[in-house]
């Protein structure tokens, strides 16, 4: 039998900015949540922390989701894709996932 080997964060490809898309997906239904990027450290937060995690790309600063709305995200696991450049993270929501008031930041659709 095939020893399995032990995941490195190292392994990820993080972009030119030292990020890497994270989609947030509710775990029990299959909704998308939102998008949103982590950096390394980020994602060593998330993983220590067992909430998300994320790096604002306009702000400039970490943030944890739910900090100052409530509306947290605790994670039930991680998977990343084929290519190593993005992450799937299966969360169990409360609150609302966007900003604006909607379940989900994916609530438009293109006509």
């Amino acid at each position: 039998m095939k020893k399995k080997k032990k995941f490195n964060l190292k392994s990820l490809k993080f972009d030119k900015q030292g990020l890497i898309p994270a989609i947030i997906q509710d775990y029990k239904t299959g909704e998308v949540l939102m998008l949103a990027y982590m950096n390394e450290s980020s994602l060593r937060k998330t993983l220590k922390l067992g909430q998300t995690c994320f790096w604002s790309r306009k702000r400039l600063e970490y943030w944890i989701k739910g900090a100052t709305s409530g509306n947290y995200q605790f994670v039930k696991s991680i998977a990343y894709d084929c290519d190593l450049d993005a992450l799937l993270i299966k969360v169990r929501q409360v609150g609302v996932a966007c900003h604006t008031g909607n379940r989900s930041c994916f609530y438009r659709k293109i006509e």
